[in-house]
């Protein structure tokens, strides 16, 4: 593609000017790890939230998002819920509220609050800490793939993919690495603000240039209907003939089983709370448990309208404009490319610069996050706590400078050999973080449940999760799911049975500070007697009618956007109005009632 000099001036102002940002605050990151890795817990909880979901912004995420609705329509609005979107819901509706009143740094941290001090505890914190090394390694190598690809049908230069990967993760790194969380969060807003102005431009261009019915002339049958029965019942032949070879090898074919497959993973990893990565640590940064709550609400509210807005507008102008050239080579096509090729063929010069600008903010508000999240759980939960307490502050902000170092490269040596975007994707959404489930739900909701136990969950489970690929590597991840879950689920009770439980008086500090709900009952009659004031948690019912209420609204902002950009206005018109009734009964019954 041929950049104008006004597209190539807006790309690397922008780079330059998140480097100068990095640069600029670093000193006010690096004062301790605090400052670094939590921006000291002063950031208003809305400019967490809006980092957040920049963060989550990302274009290799975006890239996959447009090859899914590309190929499967509206039906691709519930394919997220692999990964899964809502967790976000049930994070506003009560998890982050209680994560957040741990008050610590990291998740490996906060088991110290669950567990205590003893053996099992120390080993639950370990665990973590090798899980949240191995998932940041795998989201850099994610990074890596997607950005080579979409760098490559860009820029006029002749490089490989990985070589612009390699470019564009050494800028990123400077500003992450320098700056800390400071230099995240803001270089995230204004990457947002830059990102929801490109998007709006495309889906408006979107719609000016691309008719409804030159869309359903290049689309089959039931591709604008959002629901769908057991098969998915949508045949491309005649239309363009290779996207059926595309759904055969994602195994979707039967979309019902499926679905219930999504649900029944996304719930469960829903209720064992965020992983320790950025999500996490925007959670412990804010300044309270209520804050917390809201942030999390945010990051819905404002991320998804304007990335489907993007999605749905490449996705029609690729349909119509490019699906008669793929359908008339009839050879095999990396749909992961829809994206950049659209972009390349259907962006007016000058709007595609900010656009590329965008999509590189995207992609460096994920790296930038990941990268920033990681090096915490090595240097304050291993260096820190095991091998130089009493280092200073100066030495321990140099550590994780290198070792953010380390886990790049790492990712980057990992990335040299992942295939494709979705190869990647599906493991770590399908199977490794299936392999966290089982102990991180057992934690917050069974008294029981010990240090031991979630050791040896987390060691079966991250144990499956990376075996299950190697012995059986045509097994979709998602089905792999249910095996990763059950070892995982066998390691937890074992753990937990055959050894002794946790020490009564942690238990009692956890269940009063925290106030889960679950089977805690021998533990809340200890803390009744001691305090005939205390009322346990009872509000089970209302957290779980706000989670389905919840989940309903925040699929209405992925479609929305998607039924403008297609101009099914009726369809859009239900939407909203079910969106508009969701948001009252969360006003009333969930933002209302929030509480530290």
């Amino acid at each position: 593609m041929n950049l104008t000099w006004l597209d190539i001036l807006i790309i690397f102002l922008y780079l330059g000017l998140t480097v100068f940002i990095g640069i600029f605050i670093s000193k006010r990151a690096s004062k301790n790890l605090d400052s670094y890795f939590l921006g000291g817990k002063s950031i208003p909880w809305w400019v967490l939230g809006v980092s957040n979901a920049s963060g989550m912004f990302d274009i290799t995420g975006t890239m996959w998002l447009v090859s899914m609705c590309f190929v499967y329509g509206m039906k691709s609005a519930w394919l997220p819920w692999i990964w899964p979107t809502f967790n976000q819901i049930f994070l506003m509706i009560y998890l982050s509220a209680w994560m957040r009143r741990s008050n610590v740094m990291t998740g490996a941290e906060w088991l110290k609050t669950r567990f205590g001090e003893g053996r099992g505890a120390t080993l639950s914190h370990q665990v973590v800490v090798v899980f949240a090394i191995v998932s940041a390694v795998g989201f850099i190598s994610y990074a890596f793939k997607g950005i080579g690809k979409f760098a490559y049908t860009f820029f006029p230069w002749e490089l490989s993919p990985d070589t612009y990967a390699l470019i564009i993760l050494g800028i990123t790194t400077i500003y992450v690495i320098k700056g800390g969380m400071y230099s995240v969060v803001f270089t995230e807003v204004l990457q947002f603000l830059i990102m929801t102005i490109a998007s709006i431009a495309v889906g408006i261009i979107a719609i000016n240039v691309v008719s409804p019915e030159a869309l359903s002339a290049a689309v089959p049958a039931g591709w604008k209907e959002v629901f769908f029965s057991w098969k998915l019942d949508l045949n491309w032949t005649g239309v363009i003939d290779s996207v059926n070879r595309k759904i055969q090898e994602d195994g979707f074919t039967l979309f019902g089983y499926f679905f219930m497959m999504m649900l029944f993973k996304g719930v469960l990893a829903s209720m064992a709370g965020p992983v320790p990565n950025y999500d996490m640590q925007r959670i412990l940064a804010t300044r309270s448990p209520k804050e917390a709550a809201k942030m999390s609400g945010i990051v819905s509210l404002v991320m998804f309208f304007p990335r489907y807005m993007l999605v749905a507008g490449l996705t029609i102008l690729a349909l119509v404009f490019l699906g008669p050239e793929i359908q008339a080579k009839d050879e095999i096509f990396d749909f992961e490319l829809i994206l950049p090729y659209a972009i390349n063929n259907f962006i007016p010069l000058g709007l595609t610069g900010l656009l590329i600008a965008g999509l590189l903010a995207a992609f460096m508000s994920t790296y930038a996050a990941t990268v920033n999240a990681a090096p915490a759980y090595f240097v304050n939960d291993i260096y820190k706590r095991y091998i130089n307490p009493e280092g200073s502050n100066r030495l321990y902000v140099r550590l994780s400078y290198l070792v953010s170092f380390i886990l790049v490269a790492i990712g980057i040596v990992f990335g040299f050999f992942v295939d494709s975007i979705n190869d990647v994707m599906q493991w770590i959404f399908g199977a490794l973080f299936g392999g966290y489930t089982a102990a991180n739900v057992l934690k917050w909701h069974w008294w029981r449940f010990n240090g031991f136990g979630y050791f040896w969950g987390m060691m079966a489970g991250l144990g499956a999760s990376l075996f299950m690929p190697v012995f059986f590597p045509e097994l979709q991840p998602l089905y792999a799911f249910p095996y990763i879950l059950l070892a995982a689920t066998i390691g937890s009770f074992a753990g937990s049975l055959l050894t002794p439980a946790d020490d009564r008086e942690v238990l009692k500090k956890f269940y009063k500070s925290v106030r889960p709900w679950g089977f805690w009952k021998p533990i809340h009659k200890m803390v009744a007697d001691e305090d005939p004031d205390f009322e346990k948690n009872k509000a089970f019912g209302r957290d779980m009618f706000n989670v389905l209420v919840g989940i309903g609204w925040q699929f209405t902002l992925v479609i929305m956007p998607i039924y403008l950009i297609i101009r099914e206005f009726k369809a859009m018109a239900i939407t909203i109005a079910i969106f508009a009734l969701t948001s009252v009964i969360l006003k009333y019954n969930w933002l209302n009632k929030l509480e530290d």
